[in-house]
């Protein structure tokens, strides 16, 4: 029997738009070091229309987390589903700090998933895991992470680039991350971080730099108000703006080139910003963040989620919306056998490639069904995860944290409270630590924020500054114990070898 080329055509399409996500391209944008510091989120001082349009073309998550507040441990987790326990990314992965996944993470890591699923995948800007085997991406774009302008215009090739699949695009800013020196200019003896900014006013190519007068910025929770703050803030708030063009720019080259209503654009930090209280911390200054995603497929827009969802969720969430995602393991649908990928590849290592069984499986879950729905929820409770920054930064904190409690395990206690040498060096911490350690910084004293109590427990929804610590009030003691509970349990569900410390010590 003669086989119909039509028939055959209208069977096998919708196989190979499922498989390969026709006309759905992502652009995954990924800040350093930022918090919900965006119009769209109420801030009154930011100057983000670019950003608060994405969001209000879509939906805004208003409980999202990081799971760890460092850099590479979390970026770990975006790139994987998995914890950074649990995938090896316990800290940095830079000069002497050698942190790095287990190979065996290839299976389930993010780009490696979408080019199985046949998307041409690229990268621009920051980077920061290991290694690249597995956390490879077909094409590498070059540009300056401090200048997201130029970003979008070295991505504007691969966007736009004429071809069958559809793209993946990783786009990663270094902004709004401390750096660049200090401000000399300023009139402080404590000189504020430049936060990638020119000195002197200058602009970084293509960009019409905003700049923000101290007395205006807003001051988070869990900062002082103090001129050395304040300065610093304006800095951060410039660094953001630039992002915002960037922006702006990547949504101008999709709508030139018609692909606006054919991508998604989901945009987030690694973790909070990056001052004391914030960037390190478990606190709420450092593990939310900012969470917009606009899905040109979905018909409801301008919705405010308050759902709880973390970083271990953006894996199989672009995976679902690829057609990449099998819902009944939770695992990429076409993905690499992690014992015959590496079978005939001599110079990888055999020891340390971390238990296969205990890495078959996201540990997040989609939130595509819950967009444009702001009744939905995702999570009942979100598990964080953090052990090391820098190398010379061990201290281990694990937190399990619901709509109504918070409970922060402190498992160095004993131990003073180890800083990342920027915000060690930030005059807006330095300020404070120089005048005594009773000088208030932010909800607790210089001496609560270094010397720390083996548990916090606060009522979040009640305290959502974390002021007060309800251990050793007896009116919570068996609510305390009901989240240590639940606290241990997450820890033996995504496979923390940390529970141990319950029973030994």
């Amino acid at each position: 029997m003669k086989k119909n080329p039509t028939f055959l055509f209208l069977f096998f399409f919708p196989l190979l738009t499922g498989l390969f996500g026709a006309e759905k391209n992502i652009i995954f944008l990924i800040t350093d070091d930022q918090s919900p510091t965006l119009g769209c989120y109420g801030d009154l001082i930011a100057k983000t229309p670019a950003i608060d349009a994405v969001a209000e073309d879509g939906t805004l998550f208003t409980n999202a987390f990081a799971t760890t507040a460092s850099c590479s441990a979390s970026r770990s987790v975006v790139m994987s589903g998995l914890h950074n326990h649990a995938n090896g990314q316990y800290g940095h992965q830079h000069a002497f700090h050698k942190f790095a996944s287990y190979y065996n993470v290839i299976s389930l890591s993010l780009p490696r998933a979408m080019a199985k699923a046949g998307y041409r995948t690229g990268h621009i800007g920051k980077y920061h895991v290991a290694p690249e085997e597995v956390f490879h991406y077909e094409t590498y774009l070059r540009a300056s992470g401090r200048n997201a302008v130029q970003m979008a215009e070295r991505s504007k090739d691969f966007i736009t680039e004429k071809s069958d699949k559809p793209f993946f695009l990783y786009f990663a800013t270094s902004d709004p991350h401390r750096g660049g020196g200090k401000d000399k200019n300023s009139k402080r003896t404590l000189k504020p971080d430049l936060f990638g900014n020119k000195p002197d006013g200058e602009s970084h190519d293509g960009v019409e730099e905003v700049f923000y007068n101290p007395k205006d910025v807003p001051i988070p929770h869990f900062l002082t108000d103090t001129p050395e703050t304040r300065e610093e803030l304006a800095h951060y708030y410039q660094s953001v703006s630039r992002i915002d063009q960037g922006v702006a720019r990547l949504v101008q080259i999709l709508k030139e080139a018609k692909l606006y209503e054919k991508t998604m654009i989901v945009f987030t930090s690694d973790h909070g910003m990056a001052f004391a209280g914030g960037k390190t911390t478990v606190y709420e200054g450092g593990l939310k963040v900012p969470f917009i995603v606009r899905n040109p497929y979905e018909k409801i827009r301008g919705v405010k989620q308050s759902g709880l969802i973390s970083h271990i969720d953006i894996t199989p969430s672009l995976l679902d919306f690829a057609g990449a995602l099998d819902h009944e393991t939770n695992r990429p649908k076409i993905w690499h056998s992690p014992e015959k990928y590496w079978k005939d590849k001599p110079y990888v290592a055999k020891e340390n490639k971390g238990a296969s069984s205990k890495l078959s499986a996201y540990h997040g879950k989609s939130w595509l069904s819950i967009l444009g729905d702001p009744a939905k929820k995702h999570w009942n409770e979100i598990f964080a995860s953090h052990t090391f920054h820098e190398i010379q930064m061990y201290y281990p904190m694990r937190v399990i944290r619901d709509d109504q409690y918070k409970l922060i395990w402190n498992i160095a206690h004993p131990l003073p409270y180890p800083f990342a040498s920027d915000l060690w060096a930030a005059s807006s911490f330095q300020a404070q630590y120089q005048k005594s350690m009773s000088a208030p910084y932010g909800q607790k004293t210089v001496r609560d924020y270094i010397h720390r109590p083996e548990f916090e427990f606060y009522k979040i929804d009640q305290d959502p500054h974390e002021a007060y610590n309800l251990v050793g009030n007896s009116k919570y003691s068996d609510t305390l114990d009901v989240y240590k509970k639940k606290l241990k349990s997450a820890q033996s569900k995504f496979h923390d070898p940390w529970i141990r410390k319950w029973d030994y010590e």
